[in-house]
């Protein structure tokens, strides 16, 4: 059976004790992602449509990094820092990376870590053929 860790080297990881993308046989969990770059910099602060897009960007990757691809994904869950006023962007942003996948989703309205992030996301996926066939 396939169990591939994948770390981005986050200030957080090695102190916290987690990785970024774990998969096991088919299945694939990224943990919640938000917008910070690599230099440590907030991406777009206070845009939750180009904060969602930043981050499913960086979601692709993870899930490249251990053999899936965005069409593998089964579950998104986003945490908006304002659901009221950021809803929208992500909505959009989902519907434009997610067209034609359709995973299941959940939003819920949460405090993050920094002034100006709007959104955290984590996906949970499936790796299979485009039949829906899984081979494990």
């Amino acid at each position: 059976m396939v169990k591939e860790t994948y770390f981005t080297g986050g200030r957080f990881e090695k102190i916290g004790s987690y990785c970024r993308a774990k998969r096991i046989g088919p299945f694939v969990w990224v943990a919640g992602t938000t917008a910070i770059e690599p230099s440590g910099k907030l991406h777009a602060p206070g845009d939750t449509y180009a904060q969602s897009i930043y981050v499913f960007e960086r979601i692709r990757l993870a899930l490249v990094e251990v053999g899936a691809e965005m069409r593998h994904v089964v579950r998104r869950t986003a945490f908006l820092t304002d659901m009221a006023a950021g809803t929208g962007g992500h909505v959009k942003a989902h519907g434009e990376v997610f067209s034609g996948i359709d995973p299941v989703t959940a939003a819920v309205e949460a405090g993050l870590t920094t002034p100006g992030m709007m959104v955290e996301i984590m996906v949970d996926a499936v790796i299979h053929d485009e039949d829906g066939t899984i081979k494990y």
